[in-house]
């Protein structure tokens, strides 16, 4: 028997890395348009939140059930799973690690919960860990373990084209929004010990991009790393950006994907979105 490793599709996992970890359970999250649910992965894609958003309609998200965790964890240990190590978004940011919790009661140590502490490719990078932790023969304990030491070697930074869509989702003022929008400027973001928060500010995508770059530069230091440009309506962007953080590790970098961002990311942030998610791993 062997422990499995369960996240969501807030991980942004991409379909080859999920294919090649046949033990690793993604879960759609409820993605609500226009008091319409879908459940992402499944009957909605990236681009059918990008359309909606870019045509005006309410998009929002909500965290994964406690009973729909349950049953997933125990249909898990029912078909033979050791253990069960349930991988998520930041508890700062969704409702999910304490839904996740909830569940995990009752399964007499069987369940092990990891928060990221992170989005994107910061939840996926943990889970990934855990997955190869499990794939090699590790226990409960060292394959959420592997999670773990993952989440602290994990960094993220957004770049984001306008403050309209945090405003909608009231992460920040409208009259914060309406001022920078005046002054055109544009915010890059940071999440820090699970918190989303304004690293820096600028008035160009082109610098936007440049902040980017230079910021996971700095955060790897000397490092061997894998790498995840994110994006929301912004392939172009993300493909000069990954482009140059390529030549920039050469040998150093062991991994680069390029994908779309997860639902409960964009909705908040908007198209024309650009994220790097550096794993350090050395």
């Amino acid at each position: 028997m062997t422990v499995v490793v369960v996240t969501d599709s807030t991980s942004a996992l991409s379909e080859p890395l999920r294919a090649a970890h046949g033990g690793l359970t993604v879960l759609g999250i409820p993605v609500l348009i226009g008091g319409t649910e879908y459940r992402e992965g499944e009957d909605i894609d990236g681009d059918g939140i990008l359309r909606a958003l870019r045509e005006g309609r309410s998009v929002t998200t909500s965290g994964l059930p406690p009973e729909e965790l349950r049953a997933t964890y125990q249909r898990l240990l029912d078909e033979g799973a050791s253990g069960v190590v349930s991988v998520h978004l930041s508890g700062r940011l969704s409702g999910t690690v304490a839904a996740a919790e909830a569940a995990a009661v009752g399964f007499e140590g069987r369940v092990a919960v990891v928060d990221s502490l992170n989005a994107g490719m910061g939840v996926g990078y943990p889970a990934l860990a855990a997955a190869v932790a499990a794939e090699k023969g590790a226990d409960l304990f060292a394959v959420a373990a592997a999670a773990q030491e993952t989440v602290s070697r994990t960094t993220t930074y957004f770049y984001l084209d306008t403050l309209e869509f945090l405003r909608r989702g009231g992460r920040i003022s409208a009259a914060r929004a309406i001022v920078g929008t005046a002054l055109s400027v544009k915010p890059i973001l940071g999440i820090d010990d699970g918190r989303i928060d304004v690293v820096e500010k600028v008035r160009t995508p082109t610098r936007g991009l440049q902040r980017l770059a230079a910021l996971a530069v700095a955060d790897a230091g000397g490092a061997e790393v894998e790498m995840t440009v994110h994006h929301l309506g912004a392939e172009r962007r993300a493909e000069a950006l990954s482009g140059w953080l390529a030549e920039h590790f050469a040998d150093r970098l062991q991994r680069m994907d390029v994908t779309e961002v997860d639902a409960a990311v964009g909705a908040h942030c908007g198209p024309g979105l650009v994220g790097v998610i550096t794993r350090r791993t050395t």
